[in-house]
């Protein structure tokens, strides 16, 4: 989900951040002969239970999507997973969600922000008309290494609304050779920065955020990091168990070439890491403070 845009002229902050609690540094990894260790299961707790899981009103949608370059995942592809889903921003332009949703679209992270001051411009007409679809919908930031964390929540914040039944949001954190930002960070540095950005939306929404990441920056940062946090991971050649060895996940990005009546060109897959059962309990156990929109 590299993103380029308005938040690539943005100033070059300098300032340093205070992370607000010490991120855990992650032990020596063990070398390639040896089975690397599972981390804990991602599927956290959710941080707000108020009620007992619902059952959903919307019925679970049979996966139909097409792929312009479809990968043979064999015994362990995404089409023997139930709940299948999108991500979208304004390069899928207008989306007829409709279309979308009969395909087999049965949530949709819609990109609202960048940096600290880039909204998606097609945020709000995708937050409306995905939810009156029937899809779950959760929002997602791009991080922006040129930007500090708490500015970058803030805009988040004052972007993407508190709404009942909303999924949790989402930060996406990757390297992105086409920005004109073209600084990385230490891991330390880029820990401590996720951490400072996720402890404010866990604070405001009162829900633990999703980590998106893909191969490199994972590689690079995360392996053995937040071991309590949830992860979206994306792997379009091969299942994400091969490319993030021991790292459990709650959704898998595992194409960016889907084709989809409703849109037109190419637009990311998803799938859920559970069946139908799994979906409604994960998805009832999660409640944003209302707000209007």
């Amino acid at each position: 989900m590299a993103s380029v845009g308005a938040a690539d002229a943005a100033p070059d902050f300098e300032q340093e951040e205070a992370t607000e609690q010490t991120v855990a540094m992650a032990t020596p990894e063990p070398a390639e002969s040896i089975e690397p260790p599972v981390e804990p299961i991602a599927l956290v707790a959710p941080t707000r239970l108020t009620r007992a899981a619902p059952m959903l009103a919307e019925p679970v949608q049979r996966y139909r999507f097409r792929d312009a370059k479809p990968i043979n995942f064999g015994r362990a592809s995404p089409r023997h997973l139930a709940v299948h889903g999108v991500d979208v921003s304004r390069w899928q332009g207008n989306v007829n969600w409709g279309k979308l949703r009969a395909q087999g679209a049965n949530f949709a992270y819609i990109k609202a922000t960048d940096g600290g001051d880039h909204l998606d411009p097609m945020f709000r007409k995708n937050w409306r008309n995905a939810h009156a679809a029937g899809l779950k919908r959760g929002a997602y930031h791009f991080f922006y290494w040129c930007r500090t964390a708490g500015e970058q929540a803030d805009w988040f914040i004052r972007n993407v609304p508190r709404v009942e039944g909303a999924l949790p949001p989402v930060i996406d954190v990757e390297w992105n050779g086409e920005s004109s930002c073209k600084r990385r960070p230490s891991r330390q540095k880029v820990l401590e920065k996720m951490q400072v950005f996720m402890d404010k939306l866990e604070r405001h929404y009162g829900q633990r955020p999703i980590i998106y990441t893909a191969p490199d920056f994972y590689r690079d940062n995360l392996r053995g990091a937040f071991l309590d946090y949830p992860f979206w991971l994306r792997a379009v050649a091969q299942h994400p168990s091969k490319v993030y060895p021991g790292r459990k996940w709650v959704f898998w990005q595992y194409s960016g070439s889907g084709l989809s009546h409703g849109v037109r060109g190419r637009i990311d897959l998803n799938v859920f890491h559970g069946d139908e059962r799994a979906w409604r309990n994960w998805v009832g156990g999660r409640q944003m403070v209302a707000e209007t929109e």
